[in-house]
């Protein structure tokens, strides 16, 4: 085994190059808990050693404390390293306004004329202001305010339907791991067949997939004492317990002794050998401690059929984490360090304008056909809801391009935004109806209600239809029943 290699890096986009082990300042905002304040000329010379060794990359948000600030300071001093962010706005409508605001405020952050790559986070995909979000992120793209864009626990379905509609991502930040495989499956497919590369965190587990945790008792509530250990416990929890858990950790660190490399070597070289990974993200705690030495040595690791044997085997022995990527965000059961979005998110407003007429209450979704043929996007009465036929629009766009999973899904969406402002949920639903044009459509059309009511079932119909938008693939309606 070779000793001490460069970081081997990745090419994100022709002008963006990355170490494939990018440093994750997420823990500064934990380190800033109860309302302490890092020196951050400290904190941003401890980001010097990293640079130094060559891993000269580095993730943040605008969320994560004074990570930004810090990134600033380093750069700004003459450090050259690549400073990948991301932006998290609250649930709502998003103006043209609110995201120059956001980018103008993370480009005097962290001193830069143009972020080298932004990364967007929705956290619903039921209100389409996320894609009113991306668009307008796209337009400061095109003017030169952000080189590329990406995205962060977006789903197959919702990656799908942004680059469908003509935005170019170069990434999608997710939890992927030993633990969490889900991104293994539909993800890292449609990723590798669109040019989008996954940036993985989680990969170690939140520390616990390391010589600290092997063959100890499951730690106590009280005891975890980071965001990253609450979190990643539920992770634990979800995929079977503690006690199946530590087969996977004695399985990795079998191979870990077999290499003499450390468990954490191990654990981001079996990610990093996913073919649709551009990089994994480990989290440094700036200033505290540091692990260079030892993540130098994952570029000089190399898994054969054996070890990988060994760690399949263990793995394939949890329960799969349930749902998508960033599904632990979006639906119960929440992974999250708090077990719910109350760490994250106040409220959540209606996605569409509901007004009250005779008898009834009318959800409106502002499309311009509403007026002028006299209907809205759905309607209750009583416990009942319907909903009109509904295509893959937003204001004057036409969403999903020529890709009809894509219009589905999106359709759906609204669907699901209809239904939620007005009280229901998309499992109230009791029948669809599904129009295509073309019936060649019919079965990527069938497969997306599928992944969207697979687990409801409604009665439904599928058949062909001249619709009435010659860029509309599919039109569905729906009936709810609370």
């Amino acid at each position: 085994m070779a000793s001490n290699p460069r970081p081997e890096r990745r090419r994100l986009a022709p002008d963006l190059d990355i170490s494939r082990v990018v440093t994750g300042l997420w823990q500064v905002a934990d380190m800033e808990r109860g309302g302490r304040q890092l020196d951050l000329g400290s904190a941003a010379q401890a980001m010097a050693p990293y640079v130094e060794t060559g891993f000269t990359s580095f993730d943040m948000a605008d969320h994560y404390g004074s990570a930004e600030e810090i990134a600033g300071r380093f750069v700004g001093s003459g450090g050259k390293a690549e400073l990948l962010t991301k932006w998290v706005p609250e649930p709502g409508p998003i103006r043209r306004e609110t995201v120059r605001a956001a980018v103008t405020r993370a480009l005097g952050r962290l001193r830069r004329e143009r972020l080298e790559l932004l990364q967007f986070h929705a956290w619903r995909f039921s209100d389409p202001a996320w894609l009113d979000a991306l668009f307008f992120l796209d337009e400061l793209r095109a003017e030169g305010l952000i080189g590329h864009l990406g995205a962060v626990n977006f789903d197959t379905a919702h990656l799908r339907i942004a680059v469908a509609s003509g935005i170019r991502l170069v990434s999608n930040q997710v939890v992927f791991s030993l633990l969490d495989r889900r991104a293994a499956g539909r993800m890292s497919t449609f990723c590798r067949d669109h040019g989008v590369q996954l940036l993985a965190y989680g990969t170690l587990a939140g520390g616990f997939l390391t010589e600290r945790w092997l063959d100890c008792p499951a730690p106590a509530e009280a005891s975890r004492s980071t965001w990253s250990e609450m979190k990643y416990h539920r992770f634990i929890e979800a995929a079977g317990g503690w006690d199946r858990f530590q087969v996977l950790a004695r399985a990795v660190s079998a191979v870990a002794r077999k290499h003499q490399v450390s468990m954490a070597a191990v654990a981001c070289r079996a990610i990093l050998d996913e073919p649709a990974v551009g990089a994994v993200i480990v989290g440094a705690r700036l200033g505290e401690r540091s692990h260079l030495d030892d993540n130098v040595r994952i570029f000089s690791l190399v898994l054969g059929e054996e070890d990988r044997k060994t760690i399949g085997a263990a793995a394939a022995a949890l329960s799969p984490i349930p749902g998508d990527c960033g599904d632990e965000y979006r639906r119960p059961p929440y992974l999250t360090a708090t077990g719910d979005l109350s760490q994250h998110v106040e409220s959540f407003p209606p996605p569409y304008e509901t007004r009250e007429g005779p008898g009834r209450t009318l959800c409106l979704s502002g499309t311009p056909w509403e007026p002028l043929a006299g209907y809205c996007r759905a309607v209750r009465k009583g416990s009942r809801i319907s909903v009109s036929g509904t295509t893959a629009t937003h204001g004057s766009r036409s969403i999903g391009g020529g890709d009809p999973a894509a219009q589905t899904h999106f359709v759906i969406d609204k669907l699901e935004g209809a239904l939620e402002s007005l009280g229901a949920r998309l499992e109230d639903v009791v029948r669809t109806r599904v129009f295509v044009r073309r019936v060649q459509d019919w079965e990527a059309v069938a497969r997306a209600h599928g992944e969207r009511f697979g687990h409801i079932q409604p009665a439904n119909t599928l058949v062909e239809a001249a619709l009435v938008s010659e860029n509309a693939l599919v039109e569905i309606e729906a009936d709810a029943e609370l």
